[in-house]
């Protein structure tokens, strides 16, 4: 069950459904960038896998602070700081989207991590969208 998704339903400010789009992409794109890092570092190769391994870090870590931008400021009444985190979030997913690609013919988590990243950068862009 997915609890915080129970709470958000709940919250008495009923948040757009493009945020809540947004969110979960977020939290799916942290997980496979996270992991991502995580296999990079396991590959045989992992000097070439710099890059990629930076990118997936730098891009978990917008998602996830993104994720608390998203609830807390929207309840706040904070638009702008939270547009902006939504555009930071996008950077960091097409930059490690278009990493994540050089490396997917030939590393599979990569391949589903640019896939993620595509989607994160998607859901953010709607939820942008949708503060306007």
């Amino acid at each position: 069950m997915n609890h915080g998704f129970e709470v958000l339903k709940n919250h008495p400010q009923n948040l757009p459904q493009s945020i809540e789009d947004c969110l979960k992409a977020c939290l799916d794109c942290n997980l496979a960038c996270t992991v991502c890092a995580d296999a990079c570092l396991s590959e045989s190769n992992v000097s070439d896998m710099s890059g990629c391994i930076k990118l997936d870090i730098a891009c978990a870590a917008a998602c996830s602070a993104t994720v608390s931008v998203l609830v807390s400021g929207l309840s706040a009444g904070s638009k702008d700081a939270v547009r902006a985190q939504l555009v930071a979030c996008t950077a960091a997913c097409k930059a490690c989207e278009a990493e994540c690609r050089k490396h997917a013919s030939h590393h599979a988590h990569c391949a589903h991590c640019a896939e993620a990243c595509k989607a994160c950068q998607s859901a953010c862009e709607a939820a942008i969208k949708a503060l306007n």
